[in-house]
């Protein structure tokens, strides 16, 4: 019994022990359970309370702050694409982004759809009501009007209807309106360059980098404008159905001015189609006429085939050419100088002359300065020269002007160049801060004496340009008096002038498309009052240059004749 007792009492403590084991561990599970819930609790609470606190500071942070993050500036700033300014040579503005808004309806809010129409008819009588009026029905939010400006705005502001939004955006307004359209050209509605130095610089212009520093060009708004001025009265006077300027810096290059009309207020991004609106002055193709004899006669002295006094003799009062027959406009003496050649105008004088040059060297000439290649310029609106095709009379045509087309950008380039002492250059719309390296064309002496001659198509009695002669500036030029190529209607009448002579700065291209004889007015030739005997450039083309050297002049200060030697006025006068 007591192994029994002994055996039974072992059993017992060692149940005693495992019951208690397992009755402590269970206890402890339940607390475990119970501090992982609690730990879950504190860190849902710490979140929640981070959230509010990050919010809390957010919130004050903003309303302490000055800036207006929902501003309309900045939202500007953030999604519009910025163009920079684009000024002239003065750095006045010529164009600019500025901020403006589209009018846009929300049907929803409109009370009254009847009396809304009606308000809309009194303020705006030119919107289309009846499809407003459609689109109302519809309920979906629409534009009523783009671009709008600062009064049409506040036009619609005070009608009181909540239901009108303005979308603000930026526009690019152009300050001068027409003044320089086929210069500057346009940008579309999203700011993007689609003509003109607003297309070919569109890149450069919508550097975020460079926002601060306009595009500077070369043209001078004043001059421009002056210009402008006088070749719309010249064309009202003359009754031609265009015209166009071109006014360069003979040393640099630089175009002080570029006008060709008609114009357009680019403004009012109207699609213009009608090709009198082109650029005439870079995209016209044009047979220029008589302004190509003084490049015949620097051939013909820069090659020391003949001298300014070297007498031509018995000049023949026609040349056959195949079977096309070469004229004078006006019977001239039989002998005539080299010089007299280009004063009188004489397209015998130049046949003979180019008959000695040889079709070799006209050809070299022609390659060298580009002259039917299309311009080097800032601009994509360029014309390209009908191929040179040197068949038996082109030689003999070319002396004079016709047979071959270039552009009146690169024509009064190459008489910029004639003129500078001989150094070819290549006209820019942008300021440079270094001239580029140029190439010779002519030796300085021909340059001088070409330049000479010029001066003497102006001053002298036999010369075709007496109107262009004004006191103190010194004007010497060439006339032409040609037709538009493929279009023998389209007469084209042009005179290149350069001033002052004796120390050449700049070269003024004025051209007329179809002039007409202007019978009214009385001109001061040579002191004598006279009526107009021909329909030639020396009859309009060089008036117009001439009232526009008169107003231009004081501006660029050429007119110094107080300041000028006796021996150098005597000589260019």
């Amino acid at each position: 019994m007591k192994k029994n007792s002994k055996k039974n009492k072992n059993i017992n403590q060692i149940s005693f022990y495992f019951e208690d084991y397992l009755e402590t561990n269970k206890k402890n599970k339940i607390f475990n359970k119970s501090s992982h819930l609690q730990d879950r609790i504190y860190i849902l609470f710490f979140f929640f309370f981070s959230l509010i606190l990050i919010f809390s500071i957010k919130i004050i942070f903003i309303s302490l702050n000055k800036k207006d993050f929902f501003n309309l500036q900045e939202q500007k700033k953030t999604f519009s694409l910025l163009r920079r300014d684009i000024v002239d040579r003065n750095d006045v503005i010529i164009s600019r982004n500025i901020n403006t808004f589209h009018a846009a309806i929300d049907p929803k809010q409109v009370k009254d759809k009847k009396k809304f129409l009606i308000k809309l008819r009194l303020v705006f009588p030119e919107l289309p009501i009846e499809e407003i009026k459609k689109k109302l029905s519809k309920d979906k939010y629409f534009r009523i009007k783009k671009r709008i400006n600062h009064v049409e705005k506040n036009k619609l502001w005070s009608l009181g209807e909540k239901a009108i939004k303005f979308e603000p955006f930026q526009a690019r307004m152009y300050t001068h309106g027409n003044l320089f359209s086929h210069v500057i050209g346009q940008v579309d509605y999203d700011n993007y360059g689609i003509s003109g130095i607003e297309k070919y610089f569109d890149k450069e212009l919508k550097d975020q980098l460079l926002q601060d520093k306009p595009l500077k060009l070369t043209l001078d708004s004043n001059i421009q404008y002056i210009i402008d001025k006088e070749l719309n009265h010249g064309i009202e006077m003359f009754n031609a159905t265009g015209g166009g300027a071109l006014l360069l810096d003979v040393n640099n290059g630089d175009i002080i001015s570029l006008v060709s009309l008609p114009n357009f207020n680019i403004n009012q991004r109207l699609d213009i189609k009608d090709k009198k609106f082109i650029n005439k002055i870079t995209k016209g193709v044009y047979e220029l006429g008589s302004i190509f004899k003084t490049f015949t006669v620097a051939l013909a002295l820069e090659h020391k085939l003949v001298k300014t006094k070297t007498i031509i003799k018995d000049i023949p009062k026609k040349i056959k050419c195949s079977i096309h027959e070469i004229t004078d406009m006006q019977e001239h003496p039989k002998d005539l100088t080299v010089e007299e050649i280009l004063v009188r105008s004489s397209n015998l004088g130049a046949v003979v002359l180019s008959k000695k040059i040889g079709e070799s060297k006209f050809k070299d000439f022609i390659n060298k300065t580009k002259l039917v290649e299309s311009p080097d310029v800032e601009l994509e609106e360029v014309g390209i020269p009908h191929e040179l095709n040197w068949d038996k009379c082109k030689l003999e045509t070319i002396s004079f002007g016709h047979g071959i087309t270039t552009t009146p950008f690169q024509a009064t380039a190459l008489y910029a160049s004639m003129i500078n002492g001989g150094k070819l250059i290549t006209p820019t719309l942008i300021k440079k801060t270094k001239d580029a390296e140029s190439k010779v064309i002519i030796s300085a002496n021909t340059s001088n004496k070409i330049t000479n001659i010029l001066r003497k198509v102006v001053s002298s009695k036999y010369g075709t340009a007496s109107l262009a002669d004004k006191d103190g500036y010194y004007v010497g030029g060439k006339t032409g008096t040609a037709e538009s190529y493929g279009d023998k209607k389209n007469r084209i009448n042009t005179f290149i002038s350069i001033f002052p002579s004796y120390k050449p700065k700049y070269t003024l291209l004025v051209m007329l498309e179809n002039p007409q004889l202007n019978s009214d007015l009385i001109y001061n030739y040579r002191g004598i009052k006279t009526k107009a005997p021909y329909n030639t450039s020396g009859w309009n083309s060089v008036y117009v240059t001439g009232k526009i050297i008169e107003k231009i002049g004081p501006i660029l200060a050429i007119n110094n004749k107080e300041f000028i030697p006796q021996n150098v006025v005597e000589k260019f006068n």
